[in-house]
Order: structure tokens, then C-alpha cells, then sequence
């Protein structure tokens, strides 16, 4: 029998190269699936910013046996709410529930801190994305095109 191990933790400094590559991946795909051209800010992130976020906002990493399998950031805003950002899991281990975990990881972590409520963006036409934020509880506030692509700023409010 094989035992597997799956963990999140708080993301140290040392784990920048991983979390760029995840981001890599990960990014690559959504551009792909969206049928976005050009480059994203996700894509374009150095080593030296992961490193300042990971020193300024929450980032969190998800391990499948010591390898890096996924993602995710919030920062807390000023006006006491959260903004997710840079969520992502390779591709090898998409719909195996980490992406669920890491998520869920937030909700736990904001609602410990009285946070009511936080939002992040995505591609609206990226259905499966779509669906699985509305499976979290999360609902299209409104969408913009700053970006050049239709972005729906999708919310989530805890009680």
C-alpha cells in the first residue's frame, strides 16, 4: 500500500521558484483555455516579487509528497475585505481536490480574521473556472474589459 501526503503551508521566501512555476503553468493553461493573446502580469512576475509578496500578503503553498502542486494569495485591504490573487494548480493534478483545499484554507483564514468579505477576477468566459468559484460561494459582481478580455470581479461574503 502507498501512503500519500498533502499539505498547505504558509509560503517561505524559499519557495519563490516553486510558486513561479506553478504560476507558469497554470497561467499558460488560462490563457490557452480563454483564447487570450499576448502576456499576463502572472506570466511576467520575477522571482524578486513573488519573494515581496510572500513577505507582504498571505501566500499559501499545497505539497503532494514534498512537490509543489498548488497556489494561492490574498491580501488584506484596508477597507477590511480580501482580494484573492495568483490561484493555481499544475496541470497533473487539477480536479483532485487542491484547488478545493486551498480554498477552503482561505475561508478559514479570512473568517478568523472578521473578514466579510473577498473578492477576485477571472476570465468570464472560462466556464470551468466560473463554476468551480460559484461552487465556493463566490457570484459575478460585475465584469470589465481593462485588461482587453471580458474580467468578472467575483464575490464572496461570509456571515
Amino acid at each position: 500500500m502507498v501512503n500519500f501526503s498533502f499539505i498547505i503551508r504558509k509560503a517561505t521566501v524559499e519557495d519563490a521558484e516553486a510558486v513561479k512555476s506553478i504560476m507558469q503553468e497554470a497561467f499558460k493553461k488560462y490563457m490557452q483555455d480563454t483564447g487570450l493573446k499576448g502576456t499576463m502580469e502572472a506570466l511576467e512576475e520575477s522571482i524578486v516579487q513573488i519573494q515581496e509578496d510572500i513577505r507582504t500578503k498571505e501566500v499559501y503553498v499545497g505539497f503532494i509528497d514534498s512537490v509543489p502542486v498548488g497556489t494561492i494569495r490574498v491580501q488584506i485591504l484596508p477597507d477590511g475585505t480580501a482580494y484573492i490573487s495568483r490561484f493555481g494548480v499544475r496541470l497533473d493534478y487539477h480536479n483532485i481536490g487542491i484547488g478545493k483545499s486551498l480554498m477552503n484554507l482561505m475561508d478559514k483564514l479570512l473568517t478568523a480574521r472578521n473578514i466579510k468579505k473577498v473578492s477576485l477576477h477571472t476570465a468570464s468566459k472560462y466556464m470551468d473556472l466560473v463554476r468551480f468559484y460559484y461552487g465556493r460561494g463566490f457570484y459575478i459582481d460585475s465584469t470589465s474589459k481593462d485588461r482587453g478580455y471580458v474580467r468578472a470581479l467575483m464575490v464572496k461574503e461570509y456571515e
